[in-house]
């Protein structure tokens, strides 16, 4: 019997959500703390060292809106394939355009 083949958020993402070596270790503090104004311009850039916040791997390099804030994290407006979707994530996984 073989094992079942896992489903969740993270599967095929080795490459995806690997950093560069010399990027490993300790996140910037300065992107935990960044602040964004509603109607920022903003890409999606996750950092898979930081949990918390993070978008699913599909949306990686889609630029969206900031539309609110929600606790700490942003409300993201973005236009997937037509259909515009609204994305909870950390400033950790956001950077301006």
């Amino acid at each position: 019997m073989t094992a079942r083949k896992g489903k969740g958020s993270r599967r095929k993402t080795r490459d995806k959500l690997s950093l560069n070596i010399r990027n490993h270790g300790k996140i910037r503090i300065n992107s935990i703390l960044e602040n964004y104004n509603k109607g920022d311009r903003v890409v999606i850039k996750i950092n898979p060292a930081y949990h918390d916040g993070m978008p699913n791997p599909r949306f990686l390099g889609s630029t969206g809106i900031v539309k609110s804030k929600r606790g700490e994290c942003y409300e993201v407006m973005i236009n997937n394939k037509g259909n515009e979707k609204i994305l909870i994530v950390h400033p950790a996984h956001l950077k301006r355009v």
